[in-house]
């Protein structure tokens, strides 16, 4: 994607390119978010770790750093001159809202301050929509805790708002970090989906869309601690990405 300035710089790469859609500021949170329920339980050989709904209401500013700081670490303010999460994102209607206004990206990571960083294989789901944004967009990702790109990193999903979601899995190899094996979803933004990573160490990892295997991929399969986060870019048009609930599982097998 042709739109890369500082991300990959401080710490994993992101996206994005330029579109259309105009969307007021101050669009509310959908009144439908609460249609598909956050998951309670383990799924197989993964045992739920950390699971988020954002049901309690929280202004930007502080106010959800508070709130949320067992569940959200986020980049701080100011960071790389790019992103600014504590004035970007808040809680209402049940869902995590991160304002897109082409000016200011936000970043950080979801889990405890303490478990955020160790995830050696697991399960990683969240249900997200964007609306407007076109020329921003997204990348959820899981990226390595010692920083060192060839540790491995795994996008999902990831792409421009006005285009189709998709998966990235990066080669490993030094100095072929920027290629990787990718998988397109075929669905919008627009609509709330259900993405999932499953990943278990030096085996494979499997995308799921809406609890269905769209891609497995046994190459380029991460064994050491990486980190679940996600990252908006601080240009394109108004908008909204919202996160309904995110959930992470430990590997058992």
């Amino acid at each position: 994607m042709p739109r890369h300035t500082s991300i990959r710089a401080v710490l994993a790469a992101m996206v994005l390119a330029a579109g259309l859609t105009i969307v007021p500021f101050g669009t509310s949170a959908p009144a439908d978010a609460a249609v598909v329920s956050a998951p309670r339980g383990n799924v197989g050989a993964f045992r739920q770790s950390f699971v988020e709904d954002f049901r309690t209401s929280a202004a930007a500013g502080g106010a959800f750093a508070k709130q949320y700081r067992n569940s959200w670490q986020p980049y701080p303010d100011g960071m790389s001159n790019m992103y600014w999460s504590g004035r970007q994102i808040s809680a209402a209607n049940g869902v995590m809202d991160v304002v897109l206004d082409g000016k200011h990206g936000a970043a950080g990571t979801f889990g405890t301050p303490s478990g955020a960083w160790d995830h050696r294989g697991g399960k990683f789901s969240v249900r997200a929509k964007a609306v407007g944004g076109d020329g921003n967009g997204a990348a959820f990702m899981l990226w390595p805790t010692s920083n060192v790109w060839k540790d491995g990193e795994i996008d999902y999903p990831e792409a421009n708002f006005d285009e189709t979601p998709m998966s990235h899995q990066h080669s490993m190899k030094a100095g072929k970090e920027m290629t990787a094996t990718s998988q397109t979803t075929r669905v919008s933004w627009r609509d709330w989906h259900v993405y999932s990573v499953e990943w278990i160490p030096g085996k494979n990892v499997k995308y799921l869309l809406d609890g269905k295997v769209i891609s497995t991929v046994v190459w380029d399969v991460p064994k050491t601690a990486h980190r679940y986060m996600f990252q908006t870019g601080n240009w394109g048009k108004a908008g909204h990405l919202y996160i309904d609930w995110v959930s992470t599982y430990t590997y058992t097998g």
